[in-house]
């Protein structure tokens, strides 16, 4: 546990353990909540002390957070496996299959679909073994070392439920592609051969015929017999013990797919083919030669020879494929499970099996349950089973397992899958698009998430924002509006405060705003936010009070590009409709004084006139009790001082004299024009 305050990971698979302090004098233990995604809320979990026990750290608890399995997520090279499969998991829910095409018709579109997340996988691990042998220290050499091998595991499995779940299987003979399977991920007998080849006595190497036994236990007779041609001891007769096994290995025949060979005609092939191989060997063509002689035992199928070659095939996996090849070359996928048990007792039986061989038996077995459950348990993270359940439903292959979860275990593993990057900060967005293809819970489980997200910066809430908007999330986003508009008044950032305003529609909280605008303008003479207030279009209609702001600073606007006519309009406009707050009344008299004073006439006599009602209404309340001690407002702060009520004062007298020398200029100009 972080004792400090500070997050712990731990390894992936990794439970952490809580535990209490159980001493009857502290009388205090630890407690925890659960986070989002693999986060705990760690406290001190304190009751009432005995009598006479005091607790130093009773009066203030601390809160730490915990989490796990956040390393993986960290590195790079995995992240880009999440965001290169998130794209190809994408595609797949937007696979639209032909309507009238069968689930067995639909599994070769869904093999690419397969394939794109194995040659993912493929480049992901090739990155983590150049990470590991580019380290410059051990503990990330070793960290490295532990992803190769997670994911080598990842790619083993899931190779094989490919093959058996999602591929389809001409006549469901299934070897040709376990034959694949097992030289794609178990190449040793490329790396003897090497070894073999680059001396300078290849036959005599000790790697030498290690690596032809496991080229014909692969089935990789072109190889083998590659190798054979270096012996030197052969002998240059026209035939030999060599150039017989040459013919019998290049003469073994395969089932190919898509060729329209029937499984009857390779059938028949295959048993002459051995016959003559049995026959070879009875009649004792390679008794010279023992290591000719085990090669023709492997051929024709001896039980005995895979049990003296089980160190090569090392795992009952490989030792199942190589036997199948030469037993029961035409076996179907579901009758694997009954050839496992004498490959595993060749081994020491099921006690010696460690975790990977459980999934790999569990998927010969097609028991799908087993498979996602071990894997989950081994591999300890959910990217694997979350891709690989989603897979398989679309193959048709989960429905049977979708009543002991409150839903199909589809969406169940792709929740927790998601849970785990809406934790991470630059995932989040991916975890999202998860939840999009969760019918029944993954709604609720993204407005738990995106309300809860921490928004540290304006950018990541404008994000957020923008996922709440796709998907329609009204009450999340005017939440998110209202935390980020106070966050911003709350540091002094007026026109940022508004613009989350408006985003949300927030009326009352924009009226607020708008009397912080004007309540700035009045103590500093000018408003701050000019672009916003110069484009608010038609957001203005939003509260009365915004409108007022708008069109006050449209008049200040218009009287900056001296449009003095239409600004002398817009303040009339803003004073005789009752427009603006009459405690702001005095502050729009007082712009309308260089007006006034101007040389020309701006003001019209009918203008004047209600110019100077407005400035008796404004008397009246200036000389009224109600005025002078603020309770117009219901707000003893808003009392004036003796000093304020001089100055304004001081205004009302400056104004009266411009509106009688305005009056007298617009009679004698309009009497004139007359």
């Amino acid at each position: 546990m972080a004792a400090n305050g500070m997050d712990e990971d731990f390894d992936d698979g990794e439970q952490p353990e809580i535990t209490t302090i159980s001493d009857p004098h502290l009388r205090m233990g630890i407690s925890a909540r659960w986070g989002a995604g693999n986060q705990l809320a760690v406290h001190a979990a304190l009751h009432p002390p005995q009598e006479g026990v005091t607790s130093g750290i009773r009066e203030s608890p601390r809160v730490h957070e915990v989490r796990w399995g956040t390393q993986e997520v960290n590195n790079p090279i995995i992240r880009k496996l999440i965001n290169e499969t998130h794209g190809t998991f994408v595609a797949l829910q937007h696979h639209q299959p032909d309507t009238t095409s069968t689930t067995s018709n639909r599994k070769p579109q869904l093999s690419n679909f397969s394939r794109k997340y194995r040659s993912v996988i493929r480049a992901c691990l090739m990155q983590l073994k150049q990470a590991e042998e580019a380290a410059r220290d051990e503990v990330t050499a070793e960290e490295y070392g532990l992803q190769v091998e997670i994911y080598s595991m990842v790619e083993l499995i899931w190779s094989l439920s490919e093959i058996l779940f999602v591929e389809s299987l001409p006549g469901g003979v299934v070897l040709a592609q376990l034959l694949d399977w097992v030289k794609w991920h178990f190449n040793e007998a490329d790396g003897y051969a090497r070894e073999a080849t680059t001396s300078d006595t290849p036959h005599l190497h000790d790697s030498y015929w290690s690596a032809i036994y496991l080229y014909v236990l692969q089935g990789r007779g072109d190889e083998a017999r590659k190798l054979l041609s270096l012996d030197p001891t052969r002998s240059m007769d026209v035939y030999d013990e060599y150039a017989s096994i040459d013919e019998l290995l290049r003469k073994m025949p395969f089932f190919t797919l898509y060729t329209g060979q029937s499984l009857a005609e390779f059938d028949m092939k295959w048993r002459h083919w051995q016959d003559e191989c049995r026959r070879r060997y009875s009649e004792g063509e390679f008794n010279t030669n023992k290591n000719l002689e085990t090669i023709c035992r492997i051929l024709c199928g001896d039980e005995d020879v895979f049990l003296e070659l089980k160190d090569l095939t090392e795992t009952w996996y490989r030792m199942l494929v190589s036997k199948l090849l030469y037993c029961n070359p035409t076996v179907k996928a579901f009758d694997l499970q009954y050839h496992v048990k004498a490959c595993i007792d060749a081994y020491d039986g099921h006690a010696t099996l460690g975790p990977l061989d459980n999934i790999l038996l569990a998927a010969i077995e097609f028991d799908l349950h087993q498979v996602i459950k071990e894997s989950s348990s081994l591999l300890g993270n959910w990217w694997f089973v979350a891709h690989l359940a989603d897979l398989l439903f679309q193959c048709g292959q989960l429905e049977s397992h979708s009543l002991n979860y409150g839903s199909n275990l589809r969406e169940f593993l792709l929740l927790d899958y998601a849970s785990s990057l809406m934790s991470h900060p630059s995932l989040w967005q991916v975890g999202a698009s998860y939840l999009d293809y969760c019918p029944e819970f993954g709604r609720y489980y993204l407005e738990f998430y995106l309300e809860r997200l921490p928004l540290q910066t304006e950018q990541k809430a404008l994000k957020v924002l923008r996922e709440c908007e796709k998907r329609d999330m009204k009450d999340i986003s005017h939440s998110i509006c209202k935390v980020m508009g106070v966050r911003a008044l709350r540091n002094e950032r007026l026109g940022s405060a508004l613009s989350w305003a408006l985003r949300s529609k927030d009326a009352s909280f924009a009226t607020f705003l708008a009397d912080r605008f004007l309540s700035e303008y009045s103590s500093k003479g000018g408003f701050s936010s000019l672009d916003l207030l110069d484009n608010l279009g038609t957001a203005m209609v939003l509260s009365d009070r915004l409108t007022f702001l708008g069109k006050y600073r449209e008049f200040h606007r218009l009287h900056e590009e001296r449009e003095f006519k239409s600004a002398a309009n817009l303040l009339l406009q803003l004073l005789t409709n009752r427009m603006a707050p009459k405690k702001f009344w005095l502050t729009l008299l007082t712009d309308a004084l260089p007006l006034l004073e101007s040389e020309d006439v701006i003001f019209s006599t009918q203008q004047t006139y209600e110019l100077m009602n407005c400035l008796e209404d404004i008397s009246l309340s200036f000389r009224s009790s109600a005025y002078l001690h603020g309770d117009q407002a219901g707000d003893a702060q808003l009392k004036p001082t003796k000093g304020q009520q001089e100055v304004e004062k001081q205004k009302l007298d400056l104004i009266r004299l411009a509106l009688a020398r305005n009056l007298a200029r617009a009679i004698l100009s309009e009497g004139s024009l007359e």
